[in-house]
């Protein structure tokens, strides 16, 4: 039968006719999503117009109008029938009967109603002081009767609309903000309300309300499919239940999938996943555009009486190369180049990490059009820009959504397809995969105090589960992911092991610990053999825990912690036979012996720098390599405050300090004297690097104290003022006493920060404490900085002291 024929047989047989036409263009196979609902929404306008017709006649000044989801057409088979009857008020008896003679027919065929009757100034009037209703009219569509009286109020209405715009948006965006506080984030729950869970069809019609009121507007790039993904499901789900639901029950699934023709329920749920995940990020980029409006609106008459009328220019300010701050978002400089940049949306996705600011749509967009692949391996500054940008905390999470939006993730790492919207059918996780490996990422970052490697740590997070997308055991499979991936964005060969391992491992310890005997000596070798070293131990152990408390609450507790941590303690003390080397064993350089003979001929500092490349890893260097920072060689008389002055200096002149080592070098037989040397690898934190000659004059004046450093550091700092960003975890400072044989090892691991090595050099001058050698690391955010220091007679410092010294630059730090 075509869908003449069901409107003809409808209008022949009234509302029996009209059940019997529904029904068939419901069972119909060849019509479903669209067409579907475009056809139930005529026929039902067809019989309300018929209906209307037969009750209105003879009278005036009546109108039949659609409001809310019916007036949109987006008719599910079992969607509520919103109705308003319009009236000039001349005739009320009239219209109350016909209000009769059109409501009891929809409930005689069990059909829900939500009804209204009113003139257009009580519509307006009840709009007005209900935001829902004002919602559901500005979708009203005329059905029957005066068609001037429905122009009218919807004129009215979208007026209103857009002149109390500053006032009902907040509430609108209230309304939605508490919906998704009941009900959860549609894309990631397993039993989802299509229509109310955030990210579902009521914030899809929010975005229509927002860009009615031509204040802002949502991207809408996939925006409609994402809709009608989600209206199509409903559907399905109201044919397999025959119930007006919006709850996506785990026991419907299997049917609601194989109603749409799907796979299986995991297929639909990721289709679910995805289209709720459009709708939310646009939702995001569209409230905020709504607050940068009003905001502007606000200040804009105070800005131009300051500014005598004229139009007031975006301020800027820079976060990183190319990367900059503009009204409350992360934008590209005016002089970035994508097309030239491979690192730029990492580096401003790290900039926008750390700041806890937003990235704009339009930065990110630019971004995912023009930028060109990243090189294989990844230059060293794109991978530590992806942990900065990992280790930033809870910020992490929308700026990566950002980058996900538009494909820029999966561009950058490939793997990450298959994890991607995967729902995880396990009572215990409360995430789907990929955002559960972020959640690991952001609880990482709270633990990389505790290890030596954050940057391993917080990558191990990221691909610990990317193995869920293979079939098998998703450790092994992971394992292998895992170690492709960390050899493409640039670690050597020894890390690419250690992250594999992590990944391969990463539910070793809480499954031993919960299900095996500890006090088996095979149980804890076992683990050992397993693990291999101290260093991967402490990763693990850290992982475990961050991989724990992102799966969800249920997933760990002070017991198991106290599990994990025993059987931690046993695995170390049996690998405690790894004794690491003294630090002052390597045996210089040609070059570094002759900046260190020539520094006592002259008795002032001589430095050198060196743009410095890496080859790929397991690779002879070839082709153009991409310079990954400059290392600098300073050779110094020894005398005290050089780590202080020269770490000062470096801050002064803007140099990222990415790793440092200091010792002291005996010179050759027949030259008198001891050298301090100094071997750091520095990066520009913006523009081109300072001439050698200006960076060593300034050396010269640090250390002779006619520079005064901490006052200019102090100046800088007051004049930019520290932003709203990531909260940091807490500095850390601890004594390794077993780490050396003829020094103490203090070691530091804290937020870098500019500045950040001159205050620990001066503290520990003030400390009175001689400096035999510095193994300065900046991993991405953190810092994680080994001191071995002596006394004055060159000797270990005792243990009190040494605990005493720690405490101080721990306090130093944290003020």
């Amino acid at each position: 039968m075509t869908g003449t024929d069901v409107q003809k047989e409808a209008e022949d047989s009234g509302p029996s006719g009209y059940a019997a036409a529904r029904l068939r263009l419901l069972t119909e196979e060849a019509r479903s999503g669209p067409p579907r609902r475009a056809a139930l929404a005529e026929l039902t306008d067809d019989w309300l117009t018929g209906l209307f017709t037969a009750g209105a006649e003879g009278l005036r000044g009546v109108s039949l109008v659609a409001v809310g989801g019916y007036g949109r057409g987006e008719l599910s088979p079992r969607s509520d029938l919103d109705l308003l009857l319009l009236h000039d008020g001349s005739d009320p008896k009239a219209v109350a009967a016909l209000a009769d003679r059109l409501w009891y027919p929809v409930w005689d065929l069990g059909l829900a109603l939500d009804h209204s009757v009113r003139t257009p100034a009580e519509a307006r009037k009840t709009s007005g002081e209900d935001l829902k209703v004002q919602l559901g009219l500005l979708d009203a569509r005329h059905l029957a009767g005066d068609l001037g009286l429905t122009a009218g109020l919807r004129t009215a209405v979208l007026a209103d609309w857009r002149n109390q715009a500053p006032k009902r948006l907040p509430e609108l965006q209230e309304l939605c903000a508490e919906r998704a506080e009941r009900q959860g984030e549609l894309q990631y729950l397993l039993e989802p309300d299509l229509k109310e869970a955030r990210g579902g069809l009521r914030d899809a019609t929010a975005l229509r309300a927002v860009a009615a009121s031509w204040l802002a507007d949502a991207p809408r790039e996939g925006l409609a499919d994402a809709r009608r993904r989600l209206l199509d499901v409903r559907d399905a789900l109201h044919l397999a239940t025959g119930r007006a639901t919006d709850r996506l029950a785990l026991q419907e699934q299997d049917q609601v999938a194989a109603e749409l023709g799907l796979l299986d329920a995991d297929t639909l749920l990721r289709q679910v996943y995805e289209a709720a995940r459009l709708v939310s990020y646009a939702s995001d980029v569209t409230w905020r555009e709504v607050g940068r409006v009003l905001r502007s609106r606000a200040v804009r008459p105070r800005l131009r009486a300051m500014l005598g009328g004229g139009k007031p220019t975006a301020e800027r300010s820079p976060l990183a190369e190319g990367v900059v701050e503009q009204d409350g978002e992360v934008v590209l400089a005016r002089a970035a180049r994508p097309e030239r940049d491979p690192v730029l949306p990492l580096r401003a996705a790290a900039a926008a990490a750390q700041a806890g600011l937003p990235l704009s749509l339009h930065a990110v967009r630019r971004m995912a059009a023009t930028v060109r692949p990243l090189p294989t391996p990844w230059p060293a500054e794109a991978r530590e820009q992806l942990v900065t940008l990992l280790g930033s905390g809870r910020p992490t999470i929308e700026v990566w959504e950002a980058l996900e939006a538009e494909g820029l993730i999966t561009r950058l790492l490939p793997d990450w397809e298959r994890v991607r919207c995967r729902p995880q059918r396990n009572a215990v996780h409360i995430w789907t995969v990929d955002r559960h490996l972020i959640e690991t990422a952001v609880r990482a970052s709270e633990f990389t105090r505790r290890v030596s490697r954050p940057d391993l740590l917080l990558v191990a997070a990221l691909l610990h589960d990317i193995g869920k997308g293979w079939p098998g055991d998703h450790s092994v499979a992971g394992e292998i992911i895992a170690k492709d991936v960390a050899a493409r964005i640039g670690f050597d060969r020894h890390d690419v092991t250690v992250v594999a391992t992590l990944v391969r491992h990463h539910l070793l310890l809480v499954e031993t610990a919960t299900r095996r005997d500890l006090e088996d000596p095979a149980t804890v070798r076992s683990v050992a053999e397993a693990v291999g070293s101290q260093g991967t131990l402490e990763l693990l152990h850290a992982l475990t825990e961050a991989d724990a408390l992102a799966t969800g609450p249920a997933a760990w507790s002070s017991w198991r912690g106290s599990l994990v941590a025993d059987l931690v303690e046993r695995v170390s003390a049996v690998l405690a036979g790894d004794v690491p080397a003294d630090p002052e064993d390597a045996a210089p350089t040609a070059e570094q012996e002759r900046l260190a003979i020539e520094a006592v001929a002259t008795g002032s500092p001589v430095l050198s720098l060196r743009a410095q490349t890496e080859p790929p890893a397991g690779q002879e260097p070839s082709g153009d390599p991409e310079p990954l920072g400059v290392e600098l060689l300073i050779a110094v008389p020894e005398q005290p405050g050089v780590l202080p002055a020269v770490a000062g200096v470096l801050a002064m002149h803007r140099l990222t300090v990415r790793t440092a080592e200091l010792r002291s070098l005996t010179l050759p037989d027949g030259v008198d004297g001891t050298v301090l040397l100094l071997d750091w690898r520095v990066a520009a934190e913006y523009g081109s690097l300072p001439q050698a000659a200006r960076l060593r004059a300034d050396l010269v004046r640090a250390l002779d104290g006619s520079l005064d450093i901490a006052g200019r550091l102090a100046e800088r700092d007051a004049a930019y003022p520290r932003r709203r960003g990531v909260v940091a975890p807490p500095p850390r400072v601890s004594v390794h006493p077993a780490a050396s044989r003829l020094a103490t090892v203090i070691e530091v691991r804290s937020q870098d920060a500019p500045g950040l090595l001159f205050r620990i050099g001066r503290a520990l001058e003030d400390a009175s404490v001689q400096m035999r050698s510095a193994h300065v690391s900046t991993l991405g955010a953190n810092a994680v900085d080994a001191f071995y220091v002596t006394g004055p007679e060159g000797a270990p410092l005792p243990g009190d002291e040494a605990e005493s010294v720690a405490r101080k630059l721990e306090e130093m730090l944290r003020g």
